[in-house]
């Protein structure tokens, strides 16, 4: 691995650690900013590496949030990684339209399944809209900010 891409990895986690410090609040829980970094990332690393910005994008916003989850939010940050991986590995086959539909539903519904489980069907059930809502608002403030990031990087190499 070269040093510039953990650089660069170093860089996108603490964005992700800002990004995981803006919260909105929604039902149960708030919504953090902390996967947009990471999506942003997946246009620029490997996709086990954008993942694990993701990951630990997640723990530091669970840090920053009180980790009201407890433990059950390094299953979150192993999702996390999971649907950016998936994300960056198609970024990198050219499905440009089916990546953010995929971090969507993988973030919005996917992600949540684990829980209905584990806590219980009406925290699933709770907590899905919300979800929905902060993956979709990630989507878009990276899908903003990519083309941006891109000719920035472009007119530095």
């Amino acid at each position: 691995m070269k040093t510039q891409h953990m650089a660069l990895a170093a860089v996108f986690i603490s964005l992700s650690a800002i990004g995981g410090m803006i919260k909105i609040p929604l039902g149960i829980a708030s919504v953090a900013l902390d996967a947009m970094p990471a999506l942003v990332a997946a246009l620029f690393l490997a996709a086990p590496l954008a993942g694990f910005v993701a990951f630990a994008g997640h723990l530091l916003s669970a840090l920053f949030g009180g980790m009201p989850l407890g433990p059950f939010h390094f299953l979150i940050a192993l999702e996390m990684f999971a649907i950016v991986w998936l994300f960056a590995r198609l970024h990198q086959d050219g499905k440009r339209w089916l990546k953010w539909g995929a971090f969507i539903i993988g973030n919005g519904v996917l992600a949540a399944a684990p829980f209905y489980f584990l806590l219980s069907p009406a925290f699933f059930y709770a907590s899905v809209p919300g979800l929905l809502l902060a993956a979709s608002i990630n989507a878009a403030a990276a899908a903003l900010v990519a083309p941006f990031v891109v000719e920035a990087a472009r007119r530095l190499a």
